[in-house]
């Protein structure tokens, strides 16, 4: 897949407003299967950190790219799991340093995932 098609850039630009566009390019019931489960939820934010890894970014351009996406989250998408649910709280209480510091932990949390697969 190429980068036009994600809103992280290789010099670890995160461009915010492509990041519904690209959300809703996600197969609908794909989407689901994915926030549905939060095992599966994980597994998905691995995979999307390793292609990010990938592409050269180092862990704080992955955690502002998750933090803009988790922004996005928190107020577009309704949680469906008692995970989510706990996320949307922390996220929606947090100040901008907390959330930040958040994302690092989502990151490292994926991150730790993809070692054990």
């Amino acid at each position: 897949m190429s980068e036009h098609n994600h809103a992280a850039f290789k010099d670890g630009e995160v461009r915010a407003e492509m990041i519904p566009d690209v959300l809703n390019r996600i197969d609908k019931d794909e989407k689901e299967k994915i926030l549905q489960d939060f095992d599966e939820f994980r597994s998905y934010l691995a995979s999307r950190i390793h292609m990010a890894e990938a592409m050269g970014l180092n862990e704080e351009q992955i955690a502002v790219a998750a933090q803009k996406i988790a922004d996005y989250l928190a107020g577009h998408e309704h949680p469906h799991n008692a995970e989510e649910q706990l996320l949307q709280e922390l996220w929606k209480v947090g100040r901008e340093d907390e959330r930040h510091m958040l994302a690092h932990m989502l990151v490292r949390l994926a991150h730790s995932d993809r070692h054990l697969q």
